[in-house]
């Protein structure tokens, strides 16, 4: 594993506790979208049915829990703990537009043909948007709250180290998956714009 991805990683990590502190410390998940962290909860079920399946190493499989865990902790906290908090008059984006395009689309542009290789590209696909709800609740309440900054830095951060990560193991062990790059352009790409105003900001 190279510096780029650990590193990818471990933003993605931080992402995603510094959204479950917000929620646990102020009690609220006002200006969080829901929709969008279903929509995470989904892309970690359907990539990691791999570890019923295969051991890869300890740091692989802890990972893979503790994304899993985190991702259906911050659903629970958004629709059953603090659901008086939860802002669904602005969380308003048709998930379902997200979901049932990328369904499709996993169906037709995959490495291969089985069950768990069509969900493991299904969650790269909806990987690439699933931010969109939050994005577009930002853009219809014209606010965000600091946490929230932070947490969608993080998950920027992530996503541009893991493009490098891609552009390293291309040059230095010849590994080119371009489905994965293809998305993580994508959702770097509908970052760039939220960047923008964290760092103007």
């Amino acid at each position: 594993m190279n510096v780029f991805r650990l590193t990818g990683d471990l933003s993605h990590l931080a992402a995603i506790i510094i959204l479950l502190l917000k929620i646990w410390k102020t009690r609220s998940c006002a200006g969080i979208s829901g929709k969008s962290q279903i929509l995470f909860a989904l892309v970690f079920t359907t990539r990691y049915l791999d570890l019923l399946t295969s051991y890869i190493s300890l740091y692989n499989t802890f990972m893979k829990i503790v994304y899993i865990g985190c991702a259906y902790a911050t659903v629970y906290l958004i629709y059953m703990k603090f659901k008086a908090t939860y802002d669904g008059n602005h969380d308003t984006f048709r998930a379902e537009f997200l979901v049932v395009p990328v369904g499709g689309l996993s169906f037709l542009v995959n490495h291969d043909f089985s069950p768990l290789e069509i969900l493991w590209t299904f969650s790269i696909y909806l990987e690439s948007v699933a931010i969109l709800p939050q994005l577009f609740m930002i853009s219809k309440t014209g606010e965000a709250e600091t946490i929230t900054t932070h947490y969608l830095f993080f998950l920027g951060l992530y996503r541009a180290l893991y493009l490098i990560n891609w552009i390293w193991r291309f040059y230095f062990e010849g590994f080119f998956d371009l489905i994965a790059i293809v998305a993580g352009v994508v959702q770097t790409i509908l970052y760039c714009d939220f960047f923008y105003l964290y760092v103007t900001k």
